[in-house]
């Protein structure tokens, strides 16, 4: 039996994703801005009923990193419409600060 440490694919990327990578995190809002060499991706998590929201990460890319990014979420959302039926938009973008569809509990 041949050892799959002999003859690695040239190609192939080892990539590590430690632990508490790996739990990701949750954002429901993305901002992105861009210059002549970059482009800015801020994701955020807004919770509702509270008017600031924490940036939770900031990922920069090249323009050409950026259109291959909407490229790949473009494949791969045709994928996932295709297993399980049409991602449904609401009409209207949403307001910010965001109150969630809802009335706001008071304790």
């Amino acid at each position: 039996m041949q050892s799959t440490d002999q003859n690695p694919d040239p190609n192939a990327i080892n990539i590590e994703l430690s632990e508490a990578m790996a739990e990701g995190e949750y954002a429901n809002l993305a901002m992105i801005a861009h210059s002549n060499s970059e482009f800015v991706i801020d994701f955020i998590r807004m919770m509702p009923g509270l008017p600031k929201a924490k940036v939770k990460a900031r990922i920069v890319v090249t323009p050409e990193h950026a259109k291959r990014l909407l490229q790949a979420l473009t494949e791969n959302i045709e994928r996932f419409e295709a297993a399980f039926g049409p991602i449904k938009m609401q009409n209207e973008a949403p307001s910010y600060p965001m109150n969630f569809g809802g009335a706001v509990g008071e304790a």
